[in-house]
């Protein structure tokens, strides 16, 4: 049974929508945070690479730092503007930038003058792109980038030593790393808890929809689930579900109709029957055959009476309900079967502390009265003879109690279905009894219930 519980729940969650959309959330910030992070990683691990794609947005950035004199040549670079320092004057031997015009001439030069660009000249004359070079024996990355000012063109060309960007490349690895790192835990808690709020506010209307679903019953098929705030792609589901409530409506208002009429059209025949067997004069021989006509009439006219009410008690919508005082109901009750417990040799008793007198409860006082008059008629029909029966009346629960014989364990479950009758009873009842006590229980939205005492059988009937 516990493994059975067990995997029962593994169930539902494999098949958890919001455990799904929040995996598929997971798995794809961490795949984007891996992919993130392994290319950072081989950018910076390969130099070569690092510096022209570093130094060919650098040449295009600095192109408009270009400064023009009045005749459109380039006096200079400005860098009055820009969040960080340049520093290739001081550091001449690892930094450098120069402007060419249209011939490969240059016109603007850094403090790290002619000497550094030698190689460079040698290999290739300007053109926009990256490029490489060798100055004291050390790697030079270069980049050009070119500008059109007054009809002239002219070439941006900007360098960095090898071992300076390894150096700058090394300081930067572990930001980018700390980087990565803060990024992945802003991102998984940030948009995760985005993601969890998002999922619970559109998953809440399943969960509303599941309660409502839920609380629909025989006594409330005309109710309806309602489709304004769920999920579009839930609506036709929806829809088809109120469909199949209005089908199942209609065949449970036919039956009860049916039930209804045909209890209905049967009392007036069973009662001309009746009228002509006692108005029927026998002789003596065949007198024994009237009583026995009269018994049957009697008890068929006593099951069409109990189909009428069941019929109406099983409809919500016969309900009055209104505070009724309890003992004083239960004394109604016991006043109108005094006759049948006298007849039965059996004294019923009430017990109800004085602070539960003129305890009231919310309910329809016809069928209340119905409700208790059935489970006395039932524990008195039950009772030995000389015996007692006991009601208990407590704040929340009425108990009905016979000292009789009691049911069998198999029997319990089969108290309230319809025409059920146990062997031993001594009445010819239509065992419908306590199936009417079952529908106005269900109709209050109360629990009726039977368990074995020692001796005999006891109902519990309690509001929430």
């Amino acid at each position: 049974m516990h493994f059975g519980k067990m995997r029962s729940v593994k169930t539902v969650w494999r098949n958890s929508l919001r455990l799904k959309i929040l995996l598929a959330y997971v798995v794809g910030v961490v795949v984007s945070i891996a992919v993130f992070a392994v290319a950072a990683v081989m950018i910076l691990e390969n130099s070569t690479l690092a510096a022209r794609i570093d130094l060919d947005e650098l040449a295009g950035e600095l192109v408009n730092n270009i400064r023009f004199d009045d005749q459109g040549r380039p006096t200079g670079m400005d860098f009055s503007d820009e969040g960080t320092v340049w520093i290739s004057d001081s550091l001449r031997r690892e930094m450098a930038y120069r402007i060419l015009d249209a011939s490969g001439h240059a016109v603007v030069m850094s403090e790290a003058g002619a000497a550094f660009w030698l190689d460079a000249d040698r290999q290739r004359p300007p053109a926009p792109g990256g490029f490489e070079f060798l100055y004291d024996g050390v790697t030079i990355y270069g980049a050009t980038e070119s500008v059109q000012r007054d009809g002239q063109r002219w070439y941006l060309q900007i360098a960095i030593s090898a071992r300076m960007m390894a150096l700058m490349h090394g300081a930067a690895l572990p930001l980018v790393v700390g980087g990565v790192g803060v990024f992945s835990v802003v991102l998984l808690l940030g948009f995760g808890a985005c993601a969890y709020v998002t999922l619970r506010y559109t998953l809440k209307p399943l969960s509303d929809l599941s309660d409502a679903a839920a609380a629909i019953s025989p006594r409330s098929l005309h109710a309806r689930l309602g489709a304004d705030s769920i999920p579009s792609e839930i609506a036709p589901l929806v829809d088809s579900f109120n469909r199949a409530l209005e089908r199942l409506e209609n065949g449970y208002r036919v039956q009860q109709e049916f039930l209804g009429n045909a209890a209905h059209e049967l009392k007036t025949p069973l009662a001309l029957i009746r009228a002509q067997i006692e108005l029927r004069e026998d002789d003596e021989d065949r007198a024994g055959d009237r009583e026995a006509l009269l018994r049957d009439v009697s008890y068929m006219s006593r099951q069409v009476q109990q189909l009428l009410l069941l019929a109406e008690v099983s409809e919500v919508q016969n309900y009055v309900i209104e505070e009724v005082q309890v003992d004083a109901l239960v004394q109604e009750v016991l006043v109108y079967l005094q006759r049948m417990a006298d007849a039965a040799g059996v004294h019923v008793a009430v017990q109800v502390s004085p602070a539960q007198a003129g305890l009231r409860w919310q309910a329809d006082r016809g069928a209340l009265f119905t409700l208790l008059k059935n489970l006395l008629e039932n524990a008195i029909q039950h009772a030995p003879r000389g015996s007692s029966v006991s009601v208990e009346i407590e704040p929340d629960c009425l108990r009905v109690r016979d000292r009789g014989p009691g049911v069998t364990a198999a029997q319990l479950p089969l108290l309230f279905e319809r025409f059920w009758r146990a062997a031993e009873r001594r009445d010819h009842g239509a065992g419908l009894g306590l199936s009417i006590c079952r529908e106005i229980a269900l109709a209050h939205e109360w629990t009726l219930s039977a368990e074995q005492v020692e001796p005999g059988l006891r109902f519990n009937l309690c509001r929430h």
